[in-house]
């Protein structure tokens, strides 16, 4: 779509000025580790709150699917929450399943009116998903996505550090 834009960036993804920034979460929606730790934090206890319910709603989040909340005290109007799968040698359909994280985020960003929305590497920390492969499946997830739909209108792939935005650069390249 014209206006459709993807672009990778180095940064502390609780810190984006966006519509929605999308947490790696884990299937109880409870906090964790690493950015799904960090955007509980970040976000104050709000976010919890409405995890819970939501959680006592429907029992969680299944791998490959994806729940919204309010951003609470994120400079984010919103977070998604989407369960990553955990790498198992890739033979278990894990390719699909993260596929299917980064569709049905932005699926609930797009129903949301979202014109900005961040991703961070969903399954690459204590998941396992190695990051290159999981890299490629993110570019090509969401450029199959803008090519498609208008919103989100821009679409950023958050690296952590150095080495995570080499990754995602070389795959951004490969898969244009």
């Amino acid at each position: 779509m014209t206006g459709a834009r993807l672009r990778v960036v180095q940064a502390d993804i609780t810190t984006l000025a966006v519509d929605a920034i999308v947490n790696a979460a884990n299937s109880s929606l409870l906090g964790g580790g690493g950015v799904d730790g960090a955007i509980h934090r970040a976000a104050g206890p709000g976010l919890l709150e409405e995890c819970q319910v939501i959680r006592n709603r429907q029992g969680g989040c299944k791998t490959g699917r994806a729940v919204i909340t309010a951003g609470h005290r994120l400079p984010a109007k919103a977070v998604i929450h989407t369960v990553g799968p955990v790498w198992q040698g890739g033979g278990s359909g894990e390719d699909d399943l993260l596929a299917s994280c980064y569709r049905e985020s932005l699926r609930l960003a797009e129903g949301q009116g979202c014109r900005t929305v961040a991703f961070p590497a969903i399954s690459t920390g204590i998941y396992g998903f190695p990051p290159a492969r999981a890299a490629g499946i993110a570019v090509r997830a969401c450029r199959e996505w803008q090519a498609v739909h208008a919103l989100p209108q821009t679409i950023t792939l958050v690296a952590f550090d150095g080495p995570a935005l080499a990754i995602l650069q070389s795959a951004f390249e490969k898969e244009a």
